[in-house]
């Protein structure tokens, strides 16, 4: 069985780190390249910057970020925000970034997975699927026009369904989209994803743990790997993910950020669970 990967993520916006509660309270948290130092010491499997200040005009930031981190740190890194262009992409991976995180972009046009997978490689394209738990008081953005493309149309929401469905949202959760996450996630795959972030919205920041029951149903609705967000309080949450989530992979913040756990007990908790890691 192959080990599972314990990454740690960081919100960067002009070139720092950055901490807060639902985007307020926002504190220095200081030089990303250092906090990728300290990751890569403490052994965690992959780190991700996410830059939250990704406009056009601030790409180079990022750039200088990643690949003054390329020079130090041998850990992959992936990279998350406002990337819209193929030319943002070929940018970070031309900077020293291993793998890019698209989420807002592939809902505007899903065939942009397809064409930067072709460009560059699946093993780079990592689709960034941010769902919630469907609602009755639920308010949608009007339907993409590529829903009426016979190949993306079974993607669209299915109000009548029973069992749990979840909503895809874009820009941090704030925009809801008539789109099963399920189906999106596999839509992503045929197109050629080569990994999905999943983010539980619900969760995300609660510290009550990852939503089990969808980790699952992504995990087992696709072959790629499965990267798991969005609720880690503890280390047993971890633990949950990953065993009964089937994710292969867990992502957390503040648990490190705030050092409630280094990654070394983290991965030795999980090893005495029973769950593979690299120590």
């Amino acid at each position: 069985m192959l080990a599972k990967r314990i990454i740690p993520c960081l919100d960067v916006r002009d070139g720092r780190v950055v901490k807060g509660v639902n985007f307020k309270n926002i504190v220095d948290a200081g030089d990303p390249v250092e906090n990728a130092k300290f990751y890569d010491q403490e052994g965690a499997d992959e780190l991700v910057f996410l830059d939250i200040t990704a406009s056009h005009e601030k790409r180079k930031i990022i750039l200088d970020v990643v690949a003054r981190t390329a020079e130090d740190v041998f850990m992959p890194l992936t990279v998350g925000g406002g990337i819209k262009k193929l030319d943002d992409i070929r940018d970070l991976l031309n900077a020293g970034c291993d793998k890019v995180s698209i989420n807002t972009t592939s809902v505007v046009d899903p065939y942009f997975i397809q064409q930067a997978a072709e460009r560059f490689g699946s093993q780079c394209i990592v689709v960034a699927v941010d769902a919630k738990r469907l609602r009755d008081d639920m308010v949608f953005e009007p339907d993409e026009p590529w829903l009426t493309d016979s190949f993306l149309s079974d993607v669209k929401l299915d109000l009548r369904e029973e069992q749990p469905v979840w909503a895809l949202s874009t820009h941090g959760g704030r925009k809801m989209r008539s789109l099963d996450a399920i189906r999106w996630a596999k839509k992503m795959q045929a197109l050629g994803a080569g990994e999905i972030l999943l983010t539980s919205m619900d969760r995300d920041g609660t510290k009550i743990g990852f939503d089990i029951e969808l980790t699952r149903s992504i995990s087992e609705a696709v072959s790629i790997p499965v990267v798991a967000s969005g609720g880690v309080g503890n280390l047993d949450h971890m633990r949950e993910g990953l065993v009964e989530g089937k994710a292969d992979a867990a992502l957390a913040a503040s648990i490190f950020h705030y050092r409630e756990y280094s990654i070394k007990e983290t991965k030795e908790y999980l090893r005495a669970h029973g769950v593979p890691v690299r120590l």
